[in-house]
């Protein structure tokens, strides 16, 4: 039987110990904490389902909204941490995101912090993800997403035909085994194939069309490494509900993580 809930070490914990280095001063002090109160107040604590991807979304949200302009430095961790729920560990994962794609920089000493780079002239695919955005209804997307996804895992999960546990068994492990280039297509596949051994056609159908749209928007975002692996968690969590005939976990694990993917968008496209 599969739990629920899962627990990816993004609730709060105790100190971990580990030190602080982005804010942390030659003597071991840590740098002043930022002044600036309208940024925090906007962030809610996240729920531990999607902990990475919606740290993510909330941060982004921050940068996106302009709430903490260029050149300025984000609350200190620890205070991120509190306001969101999260550990500074799994806050750390959110920021070194954020660092590679050119959007912060840690900068040590006394005065150090996370920094908000300035925003740099639209990459190639910013334009093109502006443009797909303008073209779909973005959330309606999502929520249409989410009922096909979480009907045809309960619909599995009262039970597959001839085969088709072997078949979800092979294309659980596809994306295992995928290469990073090759992970998304190998991710539909597995969604595609639980819509099809749902048994219904017209719910399959639906699916591919709406997958398709997603993948517009998904192909112009980074594949991030972190999100991949709980996709990956996710994944294995509704095929074993599905081949354990829990229809009720089945549906919860995917509903989570559709909402992991739509927080990830979110984030991105604020």
């Amino acid at each position: 039987m599969v739990t629920k809930r899962r627990t990816d070490g993004t609730r709060p914990v105790a100190a971990d110990g580990a030190p602080d280095v982005a804010r942390e001063d030659a003597t071991g002090g840590e740098a002043p904490e930022s002044a600036s109160a309208p940024p925090v107040s906007v962030l809610r604590p996240v729920r531990a389902g999607n902990g990475f991807e919606e740290t993510l979304e909330q941060v982004l949200q921050l940068l996106r909204l302009g709430l903490v302009p260029p050149g300025d430095r984000l609350p200190a961790e620890r205070e991120l941490a509190q306001h969101l729920g999260v550990s500074r560990v799994a806050l750390r994962e959110v920021l070194k995101v954020l660092q590679d794609q050119g959007m912060v920089e840690s900068r040590r000493g006394r005065y150090g912090g996370t920094f908000v780079l300035p925003r740099a002239a639209a990459a190639d695919g910013s334009d093109e993800l502006r443009r797909r955005v303008a073209a779909v209804d973005v959330e309606d997307t999502l929520r249409f997403r989410e009922v096909l996804e979480t009907g045809a895992a309960g619909l599995c999960a009262d039970g597959l035909a001839d085969g088709g546990a072997a078949r979800l068994r092979a294309a659980l492990e596809a994306t295992q085994g995928a290469r990073l280039e090759d992970y998304r297509r190998q991710d539909t596949l597995l969604h595609l194939t639980l819509a099809e051994l749902s048994g219904s056609r017209s719910l399959a159908a639906q699916y591919a069309s709406v997958r398709a749209t997603l993948n517009e928007l998904l192909d112009c975002i980074p594949l991030l490494v972190r999100n991949l692996e709980h996709s990956q968690q996710q994944h294995a969590a509704v095929v074993e509900a599905v081949l354990d005939r829990d229809a009720e976990a089945a549906r919860e694990m995917m509903r989570e993580h559709c909402a992991g993917t739509a927080a990830l968008l979110r984030g991105f496209l604020a």
